[in-house]
């Protein structure tokens, strides 16, 4: 049985943040949520989550279910003490696994291989192998290659710094062992803490065994104590999920300058040019191009579309053959069928438009249902808001809406419906109707325009 710790109660004071750094999102997710996400995939019968600075706020963004469970650190006073407030909820007979929820680059498969080393003789530790080992505690072993302790940057000689295998922090061991080392540690050391990795030497004294994995990379180790690297470890993840798009066949016009807030879905021989932000669920089907500097949320969009630049989308449907944009944007609720064409600095917002309809331009279409074939031109609005409620406008089949026309809702437009242009509609129209309502033209002959007076001098 696989209990999993995983410590995130610290503040991390170098993000200069009122967040804690757990809650600190890379790619969309909480770096905790980065490392919960992992751990799941070991299937464990547990997992318990440390607690202390912004408790609340760490609970409060994760969805709860019968494995997890919250254990508050009321004090910060080191790893090795966040562990033991574990202690009373883990069972002896359990390997425990321990994580740290601001690494969230880890990888399941290392921790598989981790766990294996655990049993009643034996525990498991994570190192890794850096060119540039400053910060990190180094690993000590004898002339037979055993581990024989930890030694923190701080702690170490000058002979132990030259030192380039180091510890992770990730380490695995049984329930029963860490109850029995945990509570015999003692902070004599510079930072006056309770270093879990003193469990290491422990071992050694109790005849326990330490083995030790190797991170595939350095990159599933990484930390994030500060801002520059949140930013390292959100490209390391762009480029990753980049390159799994690209075998997907997706072509990136530039993988550096993408980026994935959640979850990709792509058909066929689909390109998305620069600077283009994706988040939430979003899915594209066969040969949908987006063109650069597009931000698309949780949104469907069919086979065939276009959308063109600086176009967001958001919460919304479209069918296929879509041609959007540059500079539309569709607000949630927007549900676009065959063929429609929405065009540059267009807004919808709970619009449902039909097969074949065009909204080309500067006009705003909101708690409307749009038939097929209706063109409307630029400058229309849908006035869907009275101070106090939102009202639907209602459009037929083969409506012809004129430039600079207020549609005042409620309101319906029967099919055939012709609004001339210029023209303020706050009454329904019945099908296959011209409606207006412009002032008749008045020209006057002769007319002066007003001169500016001369100064004063």
């Amino acid at each position: 049985m696989l209990e999993i710790v995983i410590l995130a109660a610290g503040k991390g004071t170098r993000m200069r943040s009122d967040r804690p750094k757990v809650l600190h999102k890379v790619a969309g997710r909480s770096l905790l949520q980065h490392v919960i996400d992992c751990a799941y995939q070991l299937n464990p019968s547990r997992l318990h989550i440390v607690v202390g600075h912004g408790s609340d706020q760490v609970k409060d963004s994760l969805e709860l279910n019968e494995k997890l469970s919250f254990v508050e650190q009321k004090e910060q006073l080191g790893t090795g003490h966040a562990v033991q407030q574990v202690l009373p909820f883990i069972e002896d007979g359990s390997d425990i696994l321990i994580l740290y929820g601001d690494v969230p680059l880890i990888s399941a498969n290392t921790l598989r291989t981790l766990v294996k080393y655990v049993s009643n003789d034996s525990m498991g530790l994570l190192t890794v192998v850096l060119d540039d080992a400053s910060g990190y505690g180094r690993i000590i072993r004898n002339d037979q290659g055993q581990v024989t302790a930890i030694v923190e940057q701080k702690d170490a000689s000058k002979e132990q710094l030259q030192l380039r295998e180091v510890n992770t922090g990730v380490m695995a061991a049984t329930g029963s062992y860490l109850k029995q080392c945990l509570p015999t540690l003692d902070n004599s050391n510079a930072q006056k803490e309770f270093y879990l990795t003193d469990i290491i030497s422990i071992a050694r004294e109790s005849k326990i065994d330490v083995y030790t994995a190797q991170a595939n990379s350095a990159c599933e180790v990484l930390g994030v104590n500060n801002r520059r690297q949140q930013a390292e470890v959100e490209r390391i993840v762009q480029r990753r999920l980049a390159e799994s798009l690209m075998d997907d066949g997706l072509t990136l016009l530039d993988p550096e300058r993408f980026d994935c807030r959640g979850t990709l879905t792509v058909g066929r021989d689909c390109i998305v040019d620069i600077n283009c932000v994706f988040e939430g669920n979003v899915v594209l089907g066969d040969d949908v191009k987006i063109g650069p500097n597009c931000y698309i949320s949780n949104s469907q969009i069919g086979a065939g579309t276009t959308v063109h630049a600086n176009s967001i989308i958001d919460e919304s449907t479209i069918l296929g053959q879509g041609n959007i944009g540059p500079f539309a944007r569709l607000r949630p609720g927007t549900k676009l069928a065959n063929g429609v064409k929405i065009g540059n600095f267009v807004e919808t917002k709970k619009a449902l438009i039909g097969n074949g309809s065009k909204v080309n331009h500067l006009s705003y279409i909101g708690d409307a249902k749009v038939g097929a074939d209706v063109n409307i031109g630029a400058g229309t609005i849908t006035c869907n808001y009275d101070g106090v409620n939102k009202h639907i406008t209602e459009i037929g089949d083969d409506v012809f809406v004129g430039s600079n026309t207020a549609l005042v809702a409620p309101l319906t437009l029967g099919a055939g419906v012709t609004i001339g242009a210029g023209s303020v509609i706050n009454s329904s129209v019945d099908e296959g109707n011209l409606a207006l309502t412009r002032v008749k033209q008045r020209t006057v002959s002769g007319w002066e325009r007003p001169k500016k007076k001369a100064k004063p001098k």
